[in-house]
């Protein structure tokens, strides 16, 4: 197994250790949250970059990464609603993007084609790690190392609309290339 496949692989461990942090019963567990989604994150940009800059690309790794990219936002996002103020309904309308990208992509690996992730995929991306780092934060800011944060995190107005305009800006970007991917391959869904 190569490096960047060894870093998706690790993606996939680490979204354990991340989702067993909403779970221990210690003061720091959401600093520890926090830590691992961002390595966790890290890894997504590291094995990608490795895997082009050396000539690593794999089937696995085409498969596998967007899946750890998946697994990692979709554990993050249902997490958040259960325990911050994000709302279920974005919840849902990030997890159903990814399942009908997942479904477009079946389509296409049955017809003998692998479709790469788009750019406008790779900025949702960001922003969605945007948006669960921020949800976390401030979470986080409750405990002691990122106390210092609170002041400029709390939930209630005037602070509000930055969770709303980066929540905003997310969903948006989630449904466009959730769209946007639908169109470029909408021949795939020629005999349907």
């Amino acid at each position: 197994m190569n490096l960047p496949n060894k870093l998706t692989v690790s993606r996939l461990i680490l979204t354990g250790a991340f989702v067993v942090c909403f779970y221990i019963p210690w003061s720091q567990a959401m600093t520890a949250a926090l830590l691992i989604f961002s390595v966790a994150s890290i890894t997504d940009y590291l094995d990608g970059k490795i895997a082009r800059s050396r000539n690593l690309v794999t089937n696995f790794g085409k498969l596998f990464d967007p899946l750890a990219d998946k697994v990692l936002i979709a554990a993050a996002f249902i997490l958040l609603v259960e325990r911050t103020e994000m709302k279920a309904w974005i919840a849902i309308a990030i997890l159903a993007r990814e399942f009908f990208v997942t479904g477009i992509r079946l389509i296409a690996a049955n017809q003998g084609a692998v479709l790469a992730a788009e750019r406008l995929g790779k900025h949702k991306m960001v922003w969605q790690i945007v948006t669960v780092i921020y949800f976390l934060l401030s979470a986080a800011s409750a405990e002691t190392l990122f106390g210092f944060l609170r002041p400029w995190l709390e939930p209630s107005p005037p602070h509000w609309w930055v969770g709303a305009s980066i929540v905003g800006i997310t969903t948006a970007l989630t449904l466009v290339s959730g769209f946007s991917y639908f169109w470029k391959n909408r021949h795939l869904f020629d005999d349907a």
